[in-house]
C-alpha cells in the first residue's frame, strides 16, 4: 500500500499525519507554527515531519498545503502576508525533492480546502463550487469539473482584497472582526471575547453579539452574492473554525443572499458547510498531489 506524507501549514498550526492511497488517515498530529520565526522555521519544521515518517515508513509522495500564493508549478510561495516573515521565496517542492528523493507538490491551503469539498466534502459531484474559509482573512477557491481554477498567474479567486464600502470583504466581514467588533462595543480586551463565546453569548440573547452576529453574516451575504454574480456557482462552501455554528448561521445566510441575489440565481444556488474541517488542508493536499501525478 503506498502512504503520503501530508502537511497543512496555517498561522498557528501546522496539521500534519500520513495517508494512505485511498485517502485514509493511517496517524496525525499538529504542532505550533510559531509563524513569527519566519519562512526558514516553517520549513525547517516541514523537513523535520517528513523526515520522522520517511525514516519510519515507505513514503511514496510528499503533500503539503500552505498560506500563501502558491506557484503550483515549482512549488513555492510567491506571496505571503506578514503574518509570516520571509516566507516569500520558501522552496519547498526543490527542498523536500532534493532531500528525500521523493516527489512532493505543494498548493495554497484556501485550494486544498475546496478541493477536499469538492472530491469527498459537501460540494462533491458540484461544478462550479466555491469555497470560502472564514477566519483571520477571507480566502477563496472556485473549483470547476473537480480541479481548482487559478487564473493566469495563480491568484485567482483571491476575494479577501475585493473593494466593499470603502473597504474589503475580509475587513468587514472575517471572523477577527466580529470578535474585535464586539470587543469594542463592550469596552472590554479582545482576548476576553472568541468566537465561540460570542456565539453562546447571542445564544443566551445578548443583544451586542447578536447584532455583531447579523451584520458578519450580511456582509458575507452581500460578498458571496457579488461573487456569484460572476461565477454562478451550484454550491456555496463555507468553512473556518467559526462555521461549526451551523444551525445558528445557516437562517442568516440564506436570508442575507435572499436579500443580495436575484431570485432566479438564488433559487438555484446551495449554501453547504464544510465537512472536512480541520482535515481539509491535509486532504485536499493528497488530493491534490494526486491529480498532479496522474496528468
Amino acid at each position: 500500500m503506498n502512504k503520503y506524507v501530508t502537511i497543512d501549514i496555517g498561522g498557528t498550526a501546522i496539521k500534519y499525519g500520513i495517508l494512505s492511497e485511498g485517502g485514509e488517515f493511517l496517524c496525525r498530529s499538529q504542532m505550533r507554527t510559531e509563524a513569527y520565526k519566519g519562512g526558514p522555521s516553517i520549513l525547517e519544521k516541514a523537513v523535520g515531519i517528513a523526515d520522522e515518517y520517511i525514516g519510519a515508513n515507505q513514503i511514496s509522495g510528499i503533500c503539503i498545503s500552505t498560506a500563501g500564493m502558491v506557484d503550483t508549478e515549482k512549488g513555492e510561495i510567491f506571496h505571503a502576508a506578514p503574518l509570516i516573515p520571509h516566507y516569500t521565496g520558501t522552496r519547498f517542492k526543490e527542498v523536500m525533492e532534493r532531500r528525500f528523493d521523493i516527489p512532493c507538490e505543494v498548493e495554497n491551503d484556501v485550494n486544498c480546502a475546496g478541493l477536499a469539498e469538492s472530491v469527498s466534502g459537501a460540494a462533491k459531484g458540484c461544478s462550479p463550487a466555491l469555497m470560502l474559509t472564514i477566519g483571520t482573512g477571507i480566502g477563496g477557491c472556485i473549483i470547476a469539473d473537480g480541479k481548482v481554477f487559478r487564473g493566469f498567474s495563480n491568484s485567482a479567486c483571491e476575494v479577501g482584497y475585493m473593494h466593499m464600502a470603502g473597504s474589503d470583504f475580509q475587513t468587514l466581514g472575517a471572523a477577527s472582526i466580529l470578535t474585535r467588533k464586539v470587543a469594542e462595543w463592550k469596552n472590554e480586551p479582545a482576548e476576553v471575547w472568541n468566537g465561540y463565546h460570542i456565539f453562546e453569548e447571542a445564544k443566551k440573547g445578548d443583544g451586542l453579539c447578536v447584532r455583531a452576529i447579523e451584520e458578519m453574516a450580511d456582509v458575507l451575504g452581500q460578498g458571496i452574492a457579488n461573487i456569484c454574480y460572476v461565477i454562478n456557482p451550484e454550491t456555496v462552501v463555507l468553512g473556518g473554525g467559526i462555521m461549526a455554528q451551523e444551525e445558528y448561521l445557516r437562517p442568516l445566510m440564506e436570508h442575507a443572499l435572499e436579500k443580495y441575489l436575484i431570485p432566479s440565481i438564488c433559487s438555484r444556488t446551495r449554501i453547504a458547510f464544510a465537512k472536512h474541517r480541520n482535515d481539509a488542508g491535509m486532504l485536499g493536499a493528497f488530493y491534490h498531489f494526486m491529480q498532479r501525478r496522474s496528468v
